[in-house]
């Protein structure tokens, strides 16, 4: 079996969980196969009509829930060598009958805490078998865990922004005026793939589509000085994401465009810069903003300054106006202020962040200069 674990990394996990639901007057946490099961449990169980369930009481043991045709792929993940009881059920069996046996007080009065991710026809079965409890979801306590990485998770973050460098290092190599932006982000997605699990995303916006944040990747032809956002990620076989953004030029830029583009390096080196515990999300994204907003660039930045990256690409923390939480040591997030012109072009630079006990931890080192290519 696949370990990138320690079963005492996955062992703490399961405890702080428990503390947390306890903490917070949640009977239990139940969670179906996704990120938060793999968190948990390092189990990377697939989606399926059957219910598996993993089953955190606030106090008590943990249970997972299978159908008797995954046992075998259960027992050939992490979850053998963790304190897990493994509970199974046959095709005509109730599995929420099943799940709702092994909590103490699953009915009227006690709260069950559902995973963000669940499927609805699973919650509301689960729902169903257990009249009178209220569901919340599980965000309150998965969310607040994964957000915090360990040493561990960090590391696993750093290889996954070294892997995704070293496709941004061979981009330059795949950008030519005559090319087609699918046929430059087909040549991407095989090289993350040489690097990763899974070619999550792979956007290649040229001249005015470069104005579409999410613009992905269309039969445009690259054309002589334009600009062209290359934003690529995957995931790792550790189940780590990547993410990163840089902006190369066909050619010398416009005198225009090269200056905005000094501009956004600045604002996003700043932003870096400003990473430190205490300091607030928005307050992140205003150094980005106002380094923007100084230049007359502010109206062309159009989404937040980052995302928080982990087991997912878009996870908490989100650097934006309007969150107020502090950062703290182990939180993870891009770095990725912009400037988007409709119908002329657009630029971003993105970096994967830790915050460090002294500042931030970059995951991310290729040059952040506009890139002549050709």
């Amino acid at each position: 079996m696949a370990t990138f674990f320690d079963s005492s990394e996955y062992l703490g996990r399961l405890e702080r969980a428990a503390e947390l639901a306890h903490s917070l007057g949640i009977e239990a946490v139940l969670v179906t196969p996704g990120p938060d099961l793999r968190y948990l449990t390092g189990y990377h169980a697939h989606a399926l009509e059957r219910l598996t369930c993993l089953v955190i009481p606030a106090e008590g043991d943990v249970t997972l829930v299978v159908p008797e045709l995954e046992v075998g792929t259960a027992n050939a993940s992490p979850v053998a060598d963790l304190p897990i009881s493994i509970a199974t059920w046959q095709e005509t069996d109730d599995p929420y009958a099943l799940t709702a046996s092994l909590l103490a007080r699953p009915g009227e009065g006690t709260r069950i805490a559902v995973e963000d991710r669940m499927w609805a026809v699973k919650a509301l079965e689960l729902r169903k078998a257990m009249p009178g409890a209220e569901q919340v979801g599980a965000g309150v306590v998965l969310g607040e865990l994964r957000m915090r990485k360990s040493q561990a998770e960090i590391e696993q973050l750093q290889r996954a922004g070294a892997a995704i460098d070293r496709v941004h290092a061979a981009v330059p190599g795949w950008l030519r005026a005559g090319r087609t932006e699918n046929e430059v982000a087909q040549d991407i997605a095989d090289a993350i793939l040489n690097e990763h699990e899974t070619a999550d995303f792979v956007i290649v916006a040229s001249g005015p589509n470069g104005a579409s944040p999410h613009h992905m990747a269309s039969d445009r032809v690259i054309q002589p000085g334009d600009a062209v956002v290359v934003d690529i990620g995957g995931t790792t076989a550790a189940g780590y994401c990547s993410d990163s953004t840089r902006t190369y030029s066909m050619g010398q830029p416009s005198a225009r465009f090269a200056r905005d583009y000094e501009v956004l390096q600045r604002a996003q080196a700043l932003a870096c810069r400003a990473v430190a515990p205490g300091m607030s999300c928005e307050e992140i994204d205003s150094v980005a903003r106002n380094a923007l907003a100084d230049a007359g660039l502010v109206d062309y930045f159009i989404h937040r300054t980052g995302h928080g990256i982990g087991l997912e690409t878009h996870e908490e923390p989100y650097i934006v106006q309007g969150n107020d939480r502090r950062l703290e040591p182990g939180m993870a997030f891009s770095v990725e202020p912009g400037f988007y012109r409709a119908g002329d072009a657009g630029a971003r630079i993105e970096d994967i962040v830790v915050c460090g006990d002294d500042g931030a931890i970059m995951c991310n080192s290729r040059p952040h200069e506009l890139l002549v290519v050709g």
